[in-house]
């Protein structure tokens, strides 16, 4: 019983090791194609009261399409644009806001904050969807976390008010050209507030006097309405990846040379020397013969050489009879 339990133990572990652990990515921007060189974009008409003042590194356009009317420039001032009314530019920068409309409004949500405040919340990267209206009193916080590609998409089913003197903050390297409101119906800013962030409107922005934008005024069939306004359309912060930070321990050690490790003389092989083979010659012993003093003996006609040869060969044949002799005796 304790070693099944062991085993259960063992495997419920190793479950739970194995597991993949799901990570969150950063909410994808929206593309805002050529809008990106609009400030103000509106349907009908854009009208101006005071002085208000429209710049912008990404483009400081004001446009409108199919309506034509563009008021109050000056005293209104565009320092970084053009006045588009119902042009080829305009047309495209409409069309373009459609596409980057039904993008927001089709995202999949993240979080339904229906029938609460914005004011006093400090919200992540994520989608967050009202079903009817939006509200801003006090001061919102949007916290990227460290990543400044993260996106903070607000999807209203009807209207967006912000309250006099609201405010939005951006922490964590959280960037205002990543911040879009998709509006179903219109939008009011409030006096002296502060507001980051692209609006897409399905109707109508209403900018109250000093409100202060960072972002895009866009409105789809209605009209975009300015009171003394100052209206910034910058681009964001190039992103630079993070340093990679190596531990000193971490660190290979410097190379250094590797010395040459000492010859090895490998002595010449010793090699016995082979005996060389001694041919042994072995002298017959001589064979004595008796010949009688007075014994004639016959004068032939051998020469010396021939003699010489005889005289071998006799050599020879008393040498085989004598080492015969000597086998004998042996056995």
């Amino acid at each position: 019983m304790f070693r099944l339990s062991s085993i259960y133990l063992t495997i419920l572990i190793c479950a739970v090791v194995i597991a993949p652990v799901k990570v969150l990515a950063a909410e994808a921007t929206v593309n805002l194609g050529s809008t990106a060189n609009f400030a103000i974009l509106a349907g009908s008409t854009v009208t101006n009261t005071g002085s208000t003042v429209i710049s912008g590194s990404a483009g400081a356009n004001v446009g409108v399409s199919p309506g034509t009317a563009v008021t109050g420039f000056p005293p209104g001032t565009i320092s970084d644009g053009t006045i588009h009314a119902s042009d080829a530019t305009a047309i495209l920068a409409m069309t373009d806001l459609g596409t980057a409309y039904d993008d927001a409004a089709g995202r999949s949500v993240t979080t339904n904050l229906s029938g609460q405040d914005l004011g006093g919340m400090t919200l992540t990267s994520g989608v967050y969807k009202f079903d009817t209206a939006a509200q801003l009193t006090g001061e919102l916080t949007l916290d990227a976390e460290g990543d400044p590609d993260a996106a903070f998409i607000f999807q209203i089913g009807s209207t967006l008010t912000t309250a006099n003197a609201s405010s939005i903050v951006l922490i964590n390297e959280a960037q205002y050209c990543r911040v879009f409101w998709q509006v179903g119906s219109s939008a009011t800013l409030g006096t002296d507030s502060s507001f980051i962030g692209h609006i897409f409107a399905m109707t109508s922005i209403t900018a109250t006097t000093g409100a202060e934008i960072q972002g895009q005024l866009l409105a789809r069939t209605g009209a975009v309405t300015l009171d003394s306004n100052i209206i910034t359309n910058g681009v964001c912060a190039a992103v630079t990846p993070p340093p990679v930070v190596v531990d000193e321990e971490d660190e290979p050690d410097e190379p250094t040379e590797t010395p040459n490790p000492p010859a090895i003389v490998t002595p010449p092989a010793v090699v016995a020397p082979t005996p060389t083979p001694v041919a042994i010659v072995t002298t017959p012993a001589p064979v004595a013969v008796d010949v009688a003093a007075d014994a004639d003996v016959p004068q032939t006609g051998v020469s010396n050489s021939s003699g010489l040869f005889i005289g071998l060969m006799l050599l020879s044949v008393a040498g085989v009879v004598a080492a015969t002799r000597v086998r004998s005796k042996a056995r």
